[in-house]
């Protein structure tokens, strides 16, 4: 576990692999740490360096001072890449850390080899959805929201075959900091990038869960035909956080991703 101060703020941060290898670095979504890329990131190859962060508010980083634009989280992402030495990168990100894969693929893309997109949309939501979960989490905390955020992450046959699981992150959602959380959803309520991504021209692999509550396979194959040459993959059965609930299907996405662009290049 390492902590650095860049861009204004302290962010935990966690380096594995290859020191040489070509890098990867996982965003999370909201109301998560970076653990939830754990299962997916042991079972990738260890000749890549794999770097995953917390962002502002969320996990053991600072909270933000202020409002937090999507471009924010994607300028600190940018910024550690600087501060670990790495060049090139390619950015995976499940739900707001999507959002934050494209910001940092238009903001840098002198720098982003790849994009993997998990379950995510160039524009997610509207203003009513965001509001009414700010102000729950402003007003009542996180356990108001936790058993409605819980069925929108995972299918209701997987809450029964895995409620130590289910428990777990229900932990880790109410655990976030309720200003954290409202920080985060004010920055997805704004961000609309499908003008932005539509200019995309790098590869990019987007992933999604047949049984997502959260972001439907229709929101993710919209995103898909924005970007020429995106590749869409469908996982049966899988809800909101497919490197949790499936995480080999997860991986094999990712490596026959990671293993054509290695060819492509």
């Amino acid at each position: 576990m390492k902590f650095v101060r860049l861009n204004g703020t302290t962010l935990r941060y966690r380096v594995s692999g290859a020191a040489e290898g070509p890098a990867i670095v996982f965003a999370n979504s909201l109301g998560t740490d970076l653990t939830v890329w754990d299962e997916v990131v042991e079972r990738l190859p260890d000749t890549y360096r794999m770097v995953g962060f917390d962002k502002r508010g969320h996990g053991l980083s600072a909270m933000p001072e202020g409002p937090v634009r999507i471009e924010d989280y994607a300028t600190d992402l940018v910024h550690l890449a600087n501060h670990l030495g790495i060049k090139d990168f390619i950015v995976c990100g499940v739900s707001v850390g999507g959002l934050i894969a494209q910001a940092t693929a238009t903001l840098a893309p002198n720098r982003v080899r790849g994009i993997v997109l998990s379950n995510t949309g160039a524009k997610i939501g509207n203003d009513a959805m965001w509001n009414e979960r700010i102000a729950i989490a402003e007003t009542q905390g996180m356990e108001a929201m936790a058993d409605a955020v819980m069925e929108r992450w995972f299918p209701s046959a997987f809450h029964a075959s895995n409620p130590e699981l289910i428990a777990g992150y229900r932990a880790m959602l109410t655990r976030t900091p309720a200003a954290g959380y409202a920080s985060t959803s004010r920055a997805i309520r704004d961000a609309d990038f499908i003008q932005s991504t539509s200019q995309l021209t790098l590869p990019t692999l987007c992933i999604g869960g047949e049984l997502d509550g959260a972001t439907p396979t229709s929101l993710v194959k919209e995103l898909a035909g924005l970007i020429p040459g995106a590749e869409y993959h469908e996982i049966p059965g899988c809800g909101h956080l497919p490197s949790v609930q499936n995480p080999e299907a997860c991986t094999n996405a990712i490596l026959a991703f990671l293993t054509k662009l290695k060819t492509d290049s």
